[in-house]
């Protein structure tokens, strides 16, 4: 656990532990493997992905929320190869004001 939050304190400060162990629950199995812990931001089809199952399932945003959110995310991580999943979500629920329905 705290390597994400480690991670995510990279970008974001204080981190929410609590939010942060929401967030590798809701992925679970999913962190087990590289390919999948990790977000390509420049995969169109994988930003979809985060939209509609992250983003509206668990944040409840519209698409249009979400995308917002998400562009805003790629843009601070710009630069980072390898993108946590962890931390691409936290950050997005960060960007989108609803870190409160992780915890």
């Amino acid at each position: 656990m705290s390597e994400y939050s480690e991670d995510v304190g990279k970008f974001s400060s204080p981190v929410n532990e609590a939010a942060v162990a929401a967030i590798v629950k809701y992925c679970g199995i999913a962190l087990r493997n590289a390919d999948s812990s990790l977000v390509s931001g420049s995969d169109p089809e994988e930003l979809a992905r985060v939209r509609d199952g992250f983003a509206a399932k668990k944040l409840g945003l519209s698409a249009a929320d979400a995308d917002a959110g998400i562009q805003k995310v790629v843009e601070k991580m710009k630069g980072v190869n390898r993108k946590s999943r962890v931390t691409f979500y936290y950050l997005l629920a960060e960007a989108t004001g609803t870190m409160g329905k992780l915890a």
